[in-house]
Formats: structure tokens, C-alpha cells, sequence
């Protein structure tokens, strides 16, 4: 069933990938995009798909299979249907490393200041979750997280709220709604590197989530070192998440969705999760992506975060009344 799921997903995913190099505000065909690359016509579809859109079809695929990956390893690891990324405080932190960016200034001097910036705030609060958690067990792990989500927040609508101009306000909610618009192959380089550090770390984890599956004690009973698996995914979600903040802004919901789209046609072993749920991750923000580029509402295009929320909210309430259906 794994190798069957994970086939008809990654053709579902390039499916998507072409879709998402042809729709846009110009949309293109294939034969004239071919055609302009091997240089038969007008340089101008190829440049558009080369430059604009591929790096961010690359972001697009990075960013999901992150978010989807962490998921699944977030809630094998916590033994919580409920928990992603954002349960941490990663996104959080990220977020506001790029507030404090815009709101000083830094990104009007620097391009990349932003994306930098947000990169040290995930890595930040992925620290001092760690420290603050590492004597505990996974309670302490989600509520140190959750403590800073919240201090994050805080601190992000304070900026909000003291914006020193409208345009610098506008940017913060801009960030804080998540795009992929004007993301180029720099950004690429910036974020990639960190994304599959982070997923390989994440993808260490998998044997130890299967023992942790029957109880922290029971593995630690198998041979199972609790605390180092605790850590890893830790940092392999500050590093692929913190990055994928880091160059799109917050996108909620896609690492808690794309578990459980996945886990009923896997079974519950959390290791056969993993592979399926970043590539339905990878599907997901690709298809957002796309839907944000196309779907224009009185003149203005829906931010990838946005969409994602539109969707993600209805599942999140639906799961939690399945979930309280099953509590006797």
C-alpha cells in the first residue's frame, strides 16, 4: 500500500509542478514554453518560467514536504493528533525574526535581510525550547512551545501596532499571511540547504517513533533513546521549518493536515507516515501556491497562508470531532 500511496502521489505532484509553471497571471503552453527554451521563439516564456516561476515551484516543494514531514514527526513523537510545527513556537519565532527586520529597516538595505533574520528568530526559539525542555518530557516540550508561540505573538502584534509607517505595516501582515511572490533562486540558496539538513534529521527519527508509539517507558525498554530522538526532531524541525519560514512566511495547517490525509491508507505505524505525508505536504502548498496566483479577488491575489487557512480550519474542527467522537 506504501509504494502504491507514494506513486499516485508524486504523480498527483508533478501533475501539479506543470500546472504550476504554465498558470499565472500570463498563463503559457507547453509547446510555446519548450519552444522559447530551445531558443525557437521569444526569449520572454522562458524567462518567465526559468526565473520566476521555478524557484518558486522549488520553494513551493520544499517548504510543503518540510511542514508535512515535521508534522508526522511531531505527532509520532508527542503521541498527539494535534500537533505540527507551529505547536513549537519555530514558526513563531521565525515570524518575528522577519518582523524585526522590517520594522528596524534592515530589508530596505539588504534583500535577503528578512529572510536571514526570521532564519535566527526560528533557530532562536528552537534553542531555547530545548533548554527549557530538556529535563521534561514531551508535556514540558509542548507547553515551553506553546509559551513561546505565545511570548512571539505578542511581541510581533506590539510591532503591528507601533508600525512606524504604513508601508512597514504592510509588509509585517504581508509576511505574517505567507506568500512565495517575488522569491527567486537566491532565496533557493538560501533556505534549501538548511530544509534537507532539517528533513534528514527529522527522517532519523523514524525507528525511535515506532517504539515511542507504545509509551515513553516501553521505549526506553527497547533500547530507545527517548531524549536524543527528542532532540532531533526538535532540530530537524528548526532547521526545515525555521528555513521554510524563514523565505515564505507563516503557512499554517499544512503539517498538521497532511498526516492525516495520508495515515488512514498507511495504518498507524509512524514510521510509514513519514515519506507519504511530505509528499502530500509537498502537494498541498504547490496547489495552494498555484490557487493564490490565480484566484484574484477585486484585483487582489489570496496569500498561499491564507488559502491554506481556509481549508485547514474546517479540518482542524473536523478532527477534533472525530477525535472527541472516540473518547469514551
Amino acid at each position: 500500500m506504501n509504494r502504491w500511496l507514494i506513486s499516485v502521489l508524486l504523480a498527483l505532484l508533478v501533475a501539479a509542478s506543470v500546472v504550476a509553471l504554465l498558470a499565472g497571471t500570463v498563463w503559457l503552453s507547453p509547446v510555446r514554453v519548450l519552444a522559447s527554451i530551445m531558443g525557437g521563439e521569444a526569449y520572454l516564456p522562458a524567462l518567465i518560467v526559468t526565473q520566476i516561476r521555478l524557484p518558486r515551484l522549488v520553494l513551493a516543494l520544499a517548504i510543503g514536504a518540510s511542514l508535512g514531514l515535521s508534522g508526522a514527526v511531531l505527532q509520532g513523537l508527542t503521541r498527539n493528533p494535534l500537533a505540527e510545527p507551529g505547536l513549537l513556537g519555530i514558526t513563531a519565532g521565525g515570524s518575528l525574526g522577519a518582523v524585526i527586520a522590517i520594522y528596524f529597516g534592515f530589508a530596505t538595505g539588504f534583500a535577503l535581510a528578512t529572510p536571514m533574520f526570521a532564519l535566527v528568530g526560528a533557530f532562536g526559539t528552537a534553542l531555547i525550547a530545548l533548554l527549557l525542555a530538556r529535563r521534561g518530557g514531551n508535556l514540558s516540550l509542548i507547553l515551553t512551545g506553546v509559551a513561546i508561540s505565545s511570548i512571539a505573538s505578542a511581541v510581533t502584534m506590539l510591532a503591528l501596532n507601533l508600525a512606524p509607517d504604513p508601508f512597514a505595516n504592510y509588509e509585517i501582515m504581508a509576511w505574517l499571511m505567507g506568500t512565495l511572490a517575488d522569491r527567486s533562486w537566491d532565496h533557493v540558496a538560501l533556505s534549501l540547504p538548511f530544509v534537507l539538513l532539517g528533513c534528514a534529521l527529522l527522517c532519523a527519527t523514524a525507528p525511535a517513533l515506532d517504539a515511542l508509539a507504545l509509551g515513553e517507558a516501553q521505549a526506553e525498554s527497547l533500547g530507545t533513546h527517548v531524549a536524543r530522538t527528542r532532540v532531533l526532531a526538535l532540530a530537524g524541525t528548526a532547521l526545515a521549518v525555521g528555513a521554510s519560514t524563514a523565505v515564505a512566511g507563516s503557512i499554517g495547517f499544512v503539517g498538521l493536515i497532511a498526516p492525516h490525509l495520508v495515515r488512514p491508507l498507511v495504518g498507524h505505524q509512524p514510521r510509514r507516515v513519514l515519506a507519504p505525508a511530505a509528499i502530500a505536504g509537498a502537494l498541498l502548498v504547490t496547489i495552494a501556491d498555484t490557487a493564490s496566483r490565480t484566484l484574484v479577488f477585486n484585483g487582489t491575489p489570496l496569500n498561499i497562508g491564507v488559502f491554506t487557512s481556509l481549508i485547514g480550519t474546517p479540518f482542524f474542527l473536523w478532527l477534533v470531532l472525530h477525535l472527541r467522537g472516540r473518547t469514551p
